[in-house]
């Protein structure tokens, strides 16, 4: 289905928080792109779009496949939106390496953000929403949202990035906006 059918027709599903042992675990890889997947790219769509984030990887909406979809803007301002499955990280290395800290935050862990550091470029490799292959470079929100998502996908949340203090801080700032989220955010938030 084209992304802009996907970000149609989507229904929003809960966000799973952090800490749920699904968002810690390498997800399973995708092999069939048949409706199932599409359904659940559409209700990806929706959830994150309902949550105003920049990408959701399906561990967080509680489903253990290796795919996410991003909405946001790349390093010229540009939105751009897709699909990608089975996503691999490249990063610049060496002389080509320029970290920028940003204030980052995650839809599993709302109403908090903290400064991490991250390279200013990705190049993420993987498949569409058909199972061709696909490959993204991009900077700006883009390019830390390919990070961040594909860390979700390996098991990983933004905070495991972080040292020991900093992580204690981050999770104060969510414990103090926790009122805002109910346990069925961002569903709740549509009603």
């Amino acid at each position: 289905m084209p992304v802009a059918e996907l970000m149609r027709l989507g229904i929003v599903r809960t966000i799973v928080r952090w800490g749920a042992p699904i968002l810690h675990n390498r997800a399973v890889s995708v092999t069939d792109f048949g409706p199932e997947l599409q359904q659940l790219l559409a209700d990806m769509f929706a959830s994150n779009a309902a949550a105003h984030g920049a990408g959701l990887a399906a561990q967080q909406v509680g489903v253990d496949l290796a795919v996410f979809v991003y909405d946001c803007p790349d390093e010229n301002w540009t939105r751009r939106t897709g699909v990608i499955c089975n996503p691999r990280i490249t990063l610049p290395e060496g002389s080509d390496r320029r970290l920028v800290t940003w204030d980052e935050g995650c839809l599993s862990l709302p109403g908090a953000n903290i400064e991490l550091a991250r390279p200013d470029t990705a190049t993420c490799t993987g498949q569409d929403q058909y199972g061709e292959p696909i490959t993204i470079t991009a900077g700006g929100v883009l390019g830390r949202c390919l990070q961040h998502e594909t860390d979700h996908i390996n098991g990983m949340v933004f905070g495991d990035r972080l040292p020991a203090r900093r992580r204690k801080e981050l999770q104060r700032a969510a414990d103090r906006s926790a009122h805002q989220y109910p346990d069925d955010w961002p569903v709740s938030q549509i009603r």
